[in-house]
């Protein structure tokens, strides 16, 4: 567990003071729209409460009826891929389970989300910055 320190931008833990912010993007097999109405709804709650079981901060999560965006803070023991994996798999898995027919209008074969997702960090600082602080060391 790490917790936020008082008036600045860093979490702490037992061991390391951190700032670690990531932008994920999931998409649907094929682009399909199925992230709409109760579904959307559904998804978004279980990504949510898949995240704080990891104990992953979102700061930010929104999407079209395609894909979704989430911007989130870790801690550096998280395996970003095993999160990743551990999402796509708890959703797709639940969302077929509880609704199988609308599921359905938009995929034959149990599928959900596509093999791949986007992963980029995300800093306070741009790189150059973070270069001239490091040179002027």
């Amino acid at each position: 567990m790490f917790k936020k320190v008082k008036d600045k931008p860093y979490y702490t833990n037992n061991h390391s003071c951190f700032l670690l912010t990531a932008h994920l993007v999931l998409v649907t097999k094929y682009r399909k729209p199925v992230l709409q109405g109760k579904i959307r709804d559904y998804v978004y709650a279980l990504i949510k409460e898949t995240m704080e079981s990891e104990n992953i901060i979102i700061r930010e999560m929104n999407g079209e009826a395609d894909h979704i965006h989430i911007l989130f803070d870790y801690a550096p023991d998280v395996r970003l891929s095993e999160l990743i994996n551990k999402i796509k798999s708890r959703t797709a898995r639940l969302v077929r389970r509880d609704y199988p027919v609308e599921v359905g209008e938009y995929y034959e074969k149990i599928e959900f989300w596509t093999n791949s997702y986007f992963l980029g960090s995300v800093g306070n600082n741009t790189t150059e910055i973070v270069k001239e602080y490091i040179q002027n060391q």
